[in-house]
C-alpha cells in the first residue's frame, strides 16, 4: 500500500530482457535504503514492483509480461527518471490518498502549459477508466496522487504547484504525447461493485440486510 506521495526520484540503470520479461534497475542517491530488503515492495512510476536485487542506491525488479503489458512502462529507457515511494509503515504519515500501486491503465498527456507558477495539465485516460474520476477527486498518475481540476468525458485536467514539479519527474520528462501509467480512486472501484451487486439484486453474505443503492450513497454525501 503507498500514499501517492513521491520519496525520491530515480533513473533507470538498464532494461535487460530476461526469458521474455525485463530485470529493470533503478538508481536513487536519494532514496533512504537502509530500511529496504529483498522481497519489498517499492513502487515505481507507481507500479508496485519487488525488489529482487539490492545494492547501496539501486535496486533491481522483474516485470512481468502482464505488467509490461497493462503500463507505460516499456516506454522507459536508460536515463530515464521514474518516481519512487517505498510501501507504506502503519506508522507513516498518511498525506495523499490510499494507492495500491496496481495500475488501471495508460494514459497520454494531451495539453501541457505554464499557468501562473504552476504547471496546468490534460491527461487523456482510458474511456473505461473516465467514470471512475471526479472533479476535486483523487487520481494517480506516474505514482503521485493528485488532485482533480475537472473531469471533461475521458480528458482530467490538473494543475501542477512548484514543489510538486521539483520532486517528481513531471518538469523534467512529461512533455505532450508522454505515456504515463493511472490508477483511479480505489474507493471508486469498490462503491460501483456494491452498486452492481445492490442493482442486480446480489446478496452481501457478511451483511444480508445491506441496503447500498445509489440514492443511499447520494443522500449521504457520496455522490453529486
Amino acid at each position: 500500500m503507498f500514499t501517492g506521495i513521491i520519496e525520491s526520484v530515480g533513473t533507470v540503470k538498464s532494461m535487460q530482457p530476461t526469458g521474455g520479461d525485463i530485470r529493470l534497475t533503478i538508481e536513487s542517491n536519494d532514496l533512504d535504503f537502509s530500511d529496504v530488503k529483498l522481497g519489498d515492495s517499492i513502487a515505481s512510476n507507481g507500479i508496485c514492483l519487488t525488489v529482487v536485487e539490492l545494492g547501496n542506491n539501486h535496486y533491481s525488479v522483474d516485470v512481468s509480461r502482464e505488467t509490461i503489458a497493462r503500463t507505460a512502462l516499456e516506454a522507459l529507457k536508460a536515463g530515464h527518471t521514474v518516481n519512487l515511494e517505498k510501501a507504506m509503515l502503519p506508522t507513516t504519515r498518511f498525506g495523499g490518498h490510499i494507492v495500491a500501486g496496481h495500475v488501471d491503465g495508460v494514459g497520454v498527456v494531451s495539453k501541457l502549459q505554464q499557468d501562473a507558477r504552476s504547471i496546468y495539465i490534460e491527461i487523456e485516460i482510458p474511456q473505461e477508466l473516465a467514470h471512475y474520476t471526479a472533479t476535486k477527486g483523487s487520481i494517480t498518475v506516474d505514482g503521485i496522487s493528485l488532485t482533480t481540476n475537472l473531469v471533461r468525458d475521458n480528458i482530467v485536467s490538473l494543475n501542477i504547484i512548484p514543489h510538486t514539479a521539483q520532486v517528481t519527474n513531471i518538469a523534467k520528462h512529461w512533455l505532450v504525447g508522454n505515456k504515463v501509467n493511472i490508477e483511479v480512486d480505489i474507493v471508486a472501484r469498490y462503491l460501483e461493485r456494491l452498486l452492481n451487486k445492490s442493482q442486480s439484486g446480489g446478496m452481501n453474505t457478511a451483511n444480508p440486510q445491506s441496503q447500498i443503492t445509489e440514492a443511499f450513497l447520494a443522500d449521504n454525501g457520496f455522490m453529486k
